[in-house]
């Protein structure tokens, strides 16, 4: 891939959503987890518009059981789109349009065993064809004016191959992530991948570029994951089959900007609903005002103990 005619546009992604959101539980017992609210969208709303920002046209949900809400969510609803005009919620009735993938571009297919996220990937390569494709995790948010695959597809359109973001984390956390391993300067933009290690042991991280939520991945990816291989935690993982795409194919990951939010977790989900909330025009003077409220009683409340 010498020269940009010869890059393939992105116009797919996939949303891997089939998980069951135990970390949330009870209120996923019924509720998928990428339909809980981050401020005043669900978060797989958030990550499907940062999709269509970066000109993605094809939207491939891999789903489990109970996901239904998922679908009836990006659905067109005509009842609920005349009712909010004649009562003349014109504001109302644009976000819900706003929500609507039309038809023949929002597709669904089903991870019925709970592999990884490799297995999840693959279960989409007929959907995908071959052709490259982004891959976007809902549970991560990037704040960012400019969305993070929007940064990742300029990079793409420049380098072709495979892009991933990455972003540093302590080294004792490296053991948690898929690790970059690089010969390039840590404190460039976008650095050439040579390697990529699933959670390495302590002490054994290559770098302390973690990869996040987002991928722009060639179809080759799919040949590799044929196999079904397990690796760590004893699932298909992704990290190991696109790291057989290193020295094939250019494969660079790119430091994004923005705010990264785990909306997996419980303390980061509230993280994001404040920092979203804080961001809004119309609520964010009240949530900032509340926020100093509570800060105040934290303080008052850590006095006292000092105290005691």
């Amino acid at each position: 891939m010498s020269t940009s005619q010869e890059i393939k546009p992105v116009r797919k992604a996939i949303f891997p959503v089939a998980g069951l959101g135990t970390r949330f539980l009870p209120v996923t017992k019924v509720l998928p987890k990428e339909m809980l609210p981050i401020n005043d969208r669900p978060l797989i709303q958030h990550v499907v518009e940062e999709a269509r920002d970066a000109g993605i046209e094809e939207f491939i949900f891999v789903t489990g059981r109970s996901k239904e809400m998922l679908e009836e969510h990006f659905d067109y609803q005509p009842e609920l789109m005349q009712t909010l005009k004649e009562r003349n919620k014109l504001y109302e009735l644009d976000l819900v349009r706003s929500t609507h993938i039309p038809e023949g571009r929002f597709f669904l297919t089903r991870q019925a065993k709970p592999l990884g996220l490799g297995h999840a990937i693959w279960c989409a390569r007929r959907l995908v064809g071959n052709e490259p494709f982004a891959v976007i995790l809902p549970d991560e948010l990037i704040q960012n004016d400019v969305g993070c695959l929007a940064q990742m597809v300029d990079v793409y359109n420049q380098k072709g191959g495979n892009v991933i973001a990455v972003e540093e984390v302590a080294h004792e956390e490296a053991q948690n992530y898929g690790i970059v391993d690089t010969d390039d300067d840590l404190t460039q933009k976008v650095v050439s991948v040579k390697g990529l290690v699933e959670k390495p042991a302590p002490g054994e991280q290559p770098s302390n570029l973690s990869i996040i939520g987002r991928y722009i991945l060639q179809p080759e990816v799919f040949k590799e994951l044929e196999s079904l291989e397990r690796g760590a935690g004893n699932e298909v993982q992704l990290t190991d089959n696109m790291a057989k795409l290193i020295g094939r194919q250019p494969f660079h990951g790119m430091k994004f900007k923005g705010i990264r939010h785990d909306a997996g977790r419980r303390a980061g989900f509230i993280k994001a609903n404040v920092a979203y909330g804080l961001a809004d025009p119309k609520i964010g003077g009240n949530v900032r005002k509340e926020i100093l409220k509570l800060a105040d009683k934290i303080r008052e409340d850590e006095k006292l103990k000092g105290a005691a």
